[in-house]
């Protein structure tokens, strides 16, 4: 009987594609997948640690993990990924682990080490907890292809970690420096996909844009993916503001098949507080950026990240990152509060901002940006888009749900049109993150 392994992932896009590339290690090596919690003999959940929220949500499903080892003290729980690594020093520790159900965990197991998954279930079986933490330099997985299920959009990691060190982040310390992969295999894998008739890919980095692979920069690499197959949608994320430059947004803007949507995290308004983030970029370059962006490809959707109440943060400051959603209009925003995270720069500095001044910033910098977008979306009414189907609407099964070439989500009736088509929806009406439409 092979032994069933069941998945949880936490976190970005990159976390995704790392579970894709874990549960092709595993099934190489015999073991079963199952989507069925409840029949598993190894339980695995691949954390964030971007903020706290995130690894509490992890500690209390640890929590439920617990009690079904109780129940059947044969099952093997792993904790997977950036959590792993930062905590890395506490997980076994009998104070910490008693205090945050950490104890449920047989194996520890970072980014960079998945090949060592299944020797270590196995090690566990026989009674013996696991750690492999060891971030490395060269460590890519590109000869490992990862085990995908969706059939039509696939998840593409073409360089992992980051050099980048912003004062609140705690990639570097989780994932390690940047490694590029190879674009040969990067091709190799676009051109596999283009076989299996996947319609759309999504290439991942921390810090996508600073791909490079010593012959080829990122604007190399998309023009080249770009061109395996024209009739899969290309996109990427996450781009840093520090290397975007004109070469990669006219390569953007010069080939049809890349979706003119570009997520572009700010993190802030103030220049003040940019320099304490240690984001390397000012507001104004940032708006430079933006107006070159939109003389080149008129109709790009951009989002962003942001984040209220950072230490210092005044409000002055937070008028600015407001000042900054009225000027830039963005159509879409990852907003959070700030969240200390143990190890970066900024976990030195006095988190002085008061949990309620963090959350009524947050609250008006939401409130404005629903605003926005909603008023963005607006002006699509009465036109057509292009959509490529994902699914079946959550709200009914007579809709389904699709995205446009600007990654917007657009929902229309079904009409007997199916998952993977690419079609023509006239939007009829909308909202702050949907557009709602009717098929021609």
């Amino acid at each position: 009987m092979k032994k069933k392994v069941y998945i949880e992932t936490y976190g970005c896009q990159m976390n995704v594609a790392d579970s894709e590339v874990v549960l092709s290690i595993l099934k190489t090596d015999g073991f079963e997948i199952t989507d069925d919690i409840e029949s598993a003999d190894v339980i695995l959940v691949n954390t964030c640690s971007v903020r706290e929220n995130a690894e509490e949500r992890v500690l209390g499903r640890l929590g439920d993990f617990k009690n079904k080892k109780n129940k059947n003290p044969e099952i093997v729980v792993g904790v997977l990924g950036c959590m792993a690594e930062r905590l890395r020093d506490k997980f076994f520790s009998p104070e910490f682990s008693h205090s945050k159900n950490t104890n449920v965990a047989d194996i520890i197991v970072g980014p960079d080490e998945y090949r060592k998954l299944p020797a270590l279930i196995n090690k566990a079986w026989h009674g013996e907890k696991g750690i492999a933490v060891q971030l490395s330099r060269i460590e890519n997985y590109d000869d490992i292809t990862p085990l995908r299920t969706n059939g039509i959009s696939a998840w593409i990691t073409v360089m992992r970690g980051c050099d980048k060190f912003c004062s609140f982040c705690v990639v570097p310390f989780t994932r390690g420096r940047e490694k590029s992969r190879p674009l040969e295999s990067i091709l190799q894998e676009v051109r596999e996909l283009s076989q299996s008739g996947y319609k759309e890919i999504t290439l991942l980095g921390q810090n996508v844009n600073s791909y490079n692979d010593r012959k080829s920069d990122f604007a190399d690499l998309l023009k080249n993916v770009a061109q395996v197959d024209r009739n899969i949608r290309i996109l990427f994320t996450t781009s840093h503001p520090q290397d975007m430059s004109i070469k990669l947004i006219e390569t953007i803007a010069s080939e049809p098949n890349i979706a003119k949507y570009i997520h572009l995290p700010v993190q802030s308004g103030s220049n003040r507080i940019l320099k304490l983030m240690n984001r390397n970029h000012t507001i104004e370059h940032y708006y430079q950026l933006i107006q070159n962006i939109r003389n080149l490809i008129p109709d790009v959707a951009i989002t962003t990240d942001l984040i209220a109440g950072f230490p210092t943060e005044t409000e002055q400051d937070h008028q600015l990152t407001l000042e900054l959603l009225k000027n830039v209009r963005f159509d879409g925003a990852f907003m959070f509060a700030y969240s200390p995270r143990e190890n970066t720069k900024a976990y030195q500095m006095t988190d002085d901002v008061p949990e309620e001044v963090k959350l009524r910033r947050l609250n008006e910098i939401i409130e404005l940006q629903n605003q926005i977008a909603y008023e963005n979306n607006l002006k699509l009414v009465g036109k057509e888009v292009d959509v490529l189907i994902e699914s079946l609407s959550k709200r009914s099964a007579e809709q389904m749900k699709g995205r446009t070439n600007t990654n917007k989500k657009v929902v229309f009736p079904k009409n007997g049109h199916e998952i993977g088509d690419y079609i023509r929806v006239k939007i009829t009406n909308v909202n702050s993150v949907t557009l709602f439409g009717i098929t021609i």
